[in-house]
């Protein structure tokens, strides 16, 4: 897509005087932070800012109406089952289905459109009124591009049916005739209507002609007769089997009709009948001298282009809206930003219709989702953008991004990123690591989500953040889990010491059902090795295997899994064991053990832990060393003589 034609528009921040003052800024994934600085190139002892705020500048207001949630919600529900329309439909079966797809498009932003105009009606603030009314127009008229993009694109209405789509098109947008000619139909007298003569389409003004034939005999013939060439009026239904050319001969004698009645003079003597006669030929000074009764220039074309082109072909379509643009406006004003687009879309110019479009919406929903279905229609696939992706998919992205702003709708943007196939996974990655995981359950639905992509980059950040969390609310338990499940060693090792160290502090461990179903997980860290290895020996002492307990004991200090600074911990368990009537440890066992207890006490620390140097100054801990070496020297005592006498029987 090409450069804008024009400058954007300027954000205006209350409070700041931008002109003396400078700001500074830093972007977000959706929103923008804005904040004054107290830096100034002129006043330099002056550094106290005017404004001390910092705002919010947000990328997509949308996504915050309640009301346009459910546009996105149910628009996304289409989208998916857009993506997913069988790729060996052809022809008239796949034609059909993404005219379906179109018409469901559009049954959304009207559903939308008449929800938001009872809330505008409904609305006690004039001010929110206004609001909600300035939507509905919006809604209104990405309905009436889209429904003309439907015709011209997708339907691809050759000449002959053309015709009558745009007249519904205009029919289904200009909907004063339908109450205006209840309202006169509905009167007492309606020939004395105010409205009587404003009626344009042909069923409703051959009624008020039957109704000006009942009160005015003088008039009668003249209104049979115009009734009649109404009547007779060549036009092409959707039931029709009549050819093209068979109508274009029919409308030529037809019109000629209507000129030779025009030309002898038979509704002179009523200036509104001949109006009309004249109307019916096509006649463009007349149609304009009505310009009041028709709502924009659009309106004008289908009219003229009924009485004067009925078989207008689809490459000629841009000449007669290009005229009927100008001489609707007349010179007197410039072309609005709407009236741009629809031209475009006469031009059958895509591209320009989907630039204008992003430039005049205040969001991506509408051009991402007709660029979609324009892309399914084949139309834009020799259209790429220079920086690596095509124009469907950067204006996916751009929708996907301004979704995962908002609380929710980010689960909506994920989709929409899987169907983005060059840069789609890049940006969901991007993304999804920037939702605040408010809650365990927000942060468990986009775990899943990593998990079903194979995140796992993601899904090991995730996870870190939890455990993080969960250390922080003294949550042992589950941030153990959580960084076994990120396989995060170091975490794990960090969680298992404070488990150690809460065992130290309480006398027991909690969460035994984690820690006693640890399994192949233990291997993930030395530290979580310890840890379920001394459950272990806590369950074997529980169940009176003392032998079992004390070989594991022994072999969690020597093999050097166990911390120094638990050492004593250790040692000081070992005691039961050793002053048991029955010998548990054996000579040698013991002289591990001793050899261990000095090892501790020798001030031979591991690099880093101070905590053997705080034994030699701690008289409890002088205490237990004595009461150990006691133990151990009598173990070791019975030890030698159970043994010899075990070797001298």
């Amino acid at each position: 897509m090409e450069e804008l034609d024009g400058d954007p528009a300027v954000t205006l921040i209350p409070g700041v005087n931008s002109k003396k003052k400078q700001m500074c800024f830093d972007w977000g994934p959706g929103e923008m932070l804005v904040c004054e600085t107290s830096f100034n190139k002129k006043e330099k002892s002056k550094l106290v800012p005017n404004c001390p705020f910092i705002f919010i500048i947000r990328k997509d207001e949308d996504v915050y109406s309640q009301i346009l949630r459910k546009l996105f919600n149910e628009s996304h529900g289409i989208f998916v089952g857009l993506q997913r329309i069988e790729e060996e439909l052809t022809g008239k079966s796949r034609k059909a289905q993404l005219v379906r797809v179109s018409k469901n498009y559009r049954s959304v932003i009207r559903a939308c459109m008449e929800e938001m105009h009872q809330v505008a009606i409904a609305a006690k603030d004039p001010a929110s009124g206004r609001q909600f009314s300035s939507q509905v127009s919006i809604l209104s008229a990405m309905e009436l591009i889209w429904n003309l993009c439907e015709i011209l694109f997708i339907e691809v209405a050759p000449a002959g049916p053309l015709l009558l789509h745009l007249l519904d098109w205009v029919r289904l947008h200009v909907c004063e005739v339908d109450s205006l000619s209840a309202d006169v139909l509905g009167s007492e007298n309606p020939s004395k209507h105010e409205s009587f003569w404003n009626l344009g389409r042909l069923d409703e003004a051959r009624q008020m002609l039957s109704k000006e034939a009942d009160t005015s005999p003088t008039s009668a013939g003249m209104c049979r007769t115009l009734g009649d060439l109404m009547r007779t009026m060549p036009i092409l239904s959707p039931g029709n089997t009549q050819t093209l050319t068979e109508l274009e001969l029919k409308w030529q004698h037809w019109h000629e009709e209507c000129e030779r009645h025009l030309q002898d003079g038979t509704f002179t003597s009523s200036p509104h009948l001949e109006t009309l006669c004249k109307i019916m030929l096509g006649d463009e000074a007349a149609l304009l001298e009505q310009k009041e009764l028709l709502n924009n220039w659009y309106h004008f074309l289908v009219t003229r282009l009924l009485y004067s082109h009925p078989t207008v072909k689809p490459m000629d379509l841009h000449l007669y809206a290009q005229s009927s643009l100008d001489l609707f406006l007349g010179g007197e004003s410039s072309p609005e930003p709407l009236d741009n687009i629809l031209m475009a879309a006469f031009e059958f110019d895509i591209h320009q219709v989907i630039k204008e479009c992003s430039i005049a919406l205040s969001n991506w929903w509408f051009v991402a989702h007709l660029t979609d279905l324009l892309d399914h229609c084949k139309l834009l696939q020799s259209h790429n953008l220079y920086f690596g992706s095509n124009m469907r998919e950067f204006l996916l992205l751009e929708y996907a991004s301004g979704l995962f702003a908002h609380h929710s709708l980010w689960q909506l943007g994920v989709d929409y990123f899987d169907y983005c196939p060059e840069l789609g996974r890049v940006s969901l990655e991007l993304h999804i690591e920037r939702i605040p995981l408010n809650t365990e359950q927000k942060a468990l639905k986009v775990l899943r989500i990593c998990e079903q992509r194979q995140m796992t980059e993601q899904v090991r950040s995730i996870c870190k953040i939890l455990a993080m969390k969960a250390v922080r609310n003294n949550r042992l338990g589950s941030a153990l889990s959580w960084s076994i499940r990120a396989k995060d060693a170091a975490f794990a090792t960090l969680v298992s010491d404070r488990f150690l160290m809460d065992y130290c502090d309480r006398g027991c461990f909690s969460d035994l059902d984690l820690i006693d179903n640890l399994g192949p997980a233990m291997m993930l860290s030395d530290r979580l090795t310890f840890l379920g290895k001394y459950r272990e020996f806590h369950r074997l002492y529980g169940e009176k295997r003392f032998v079992d307990a004390a070989s594991l004991l022994l072999s969690l200090m020597t093999s050097q899994i166990a911390p120094r600074s638990f050492w004593m911990t250790l040692l000081t368990d070992a005691l039961p064991l050793l002053e048991q009537k029955q010998v548990i440890f054996s000579a040698e066992q013991t002289y591990e053990l001793m050899r261990c207890l000095e090892d501790l006490t020798a001030g031979r620390p591991v690099r880093g832990e101070p905590d053997a140097q705080r034994l030699q100054d701690d008289d409890i801990e002088t205490t237990k060393v004595e009461m150990l070496r006691l133990a151990l020297a009598r173990n070791l005592a019975r030890a030698i003589i159970r043994e010899g006498s075990l070797e001298g029987s």
